[in-house]
C-alpha cells in the first residue's frame, strides 16, 4: 500500500476464477440494458448509482469490497490483489457524507490496470478521475474525504445497488448504468445478449420500414 496504516482489520479472501477473455469481449459489445434484459432485469444496479466520470463504457472482472461507511481502508488494501481488468466494486454502506474514491486512489488504479470503480457510497476529484480514464458509478460525489481505520473485507461477495456482487463476476456498465452477470453464466449470457440485440434490431427495422409507409 502507498499509505502507512495496519490492515489487521481487514479481511482477504482468495481470488477466483475468471471469465475468459473472449466472453468478456463478447458481453462488451452489448448494451447494459440488454444484457440486463437477460436476467429479466433482476441483476441491474439501482439508478441511484449513476456515472461521475466522463467515460461510461466498460466491461471487467468484479473485485468487491467491504468497507465501513467512509472509510476507505479496505480499498487501498484491495489495491495490493488487484489484477488488469478489474473494476472495484464496493458497498460502502451507501454513506453519502464521505467520498471513498479520489484522485490519489485513481492513479493507483491505473498502475494496477483496474479499469474502473463501482461505490455504493460517495466519491470525489470526478473531473481528476476522469482525466486518469477511470470509469467510475456511485451515489454520491462530496468533497469530504475519508478515514482510514476500517474494518473492510476483499474478495467476498457484497451487495451493491441492490444486486449481490461476487468476486468474477463480470461487470457491464455504460450511459445506462450497471448490470451484473455471474461468473458462471457468463458465456450463457452472452449467447442470449446476442439474440436480445439481433431481435430488437429487427423490431427496429419493421418499424422505421412503417414509417416509410406513411
Amino acid at each position: 500500500m502507498f499509505i502507512n496504516a495496519s490492515t489487521d482489520t481487514i479481511t482477504v479472501e482468495q481470488p477466483a476464477a475468471r471469465v475468459d477473455a473472449a466472453v468478456l469481449d463478447r458481453l462488451g459489445k452489448a448494451p447494459a440494458a440488454n444484457v440486463g434484459d437477460v436476467f429479466h432485469r433482476m441483476l441491474v444496479l439501482d439508478g441511484g448509482i449513476r456515472a461521475y466520470s466522463d467515460r461510461t463504457t466498460m466491461v471487467g472482472t468484479a473485485l468487491p469490497v467491504h468497507t465501513r461507511a467512509g472509510d476507505n481502508l479496505a480499498i487501498h488494501r484491495a489495491l495490493d490483489e488487484a489484477q488488469p481488468g478489474d473494476v472495484l466494486v464496493i458497498n460502502g454502506q451507501a454513506d453519502l457524507t464521505r467520498a471513498i474514491i479520489g484522485d490519489l486512489i485513481g492513479e493507483i488504479m491505473v498502475n494496477r490496470g483496474v479499469l474502473g470503480a463501482i461505490v455504493d457510497g460517495a466519491v470525489r476529484d470526478v473531473a481528476a478521475l476522469s482525466a486518469q480514464g477511470m470509469v467510475i458509478f456511485a451515489r454520491a460525489v462530496t468533497p469530504a474525504g475519508p478515514f482510514k481505520n476500517g474494518p473492510g473485507t476483499v474478495g467476498a461477495p457484497v451487495a451493491v445497488g441492490g444486486v449481490v456482487v461476487s468476486p468474477g463476476d463480470v461487470i457491464v456498465a455504460d450511459a445506462d448504468g450497471v448490470a451484473v452477470v455471474p461468473a458462471a453464466k457468463a458465456e450463457w449470457a452472452a449467447d442470449r445478449a446476442e439474440h436480445v440485440i439481433q431481435f430488437e434490431e429487427q423490431l427496429r427495422q419493421r418499424i422505421i420500414a412503417e414509417r416509410g409507409t406513411r
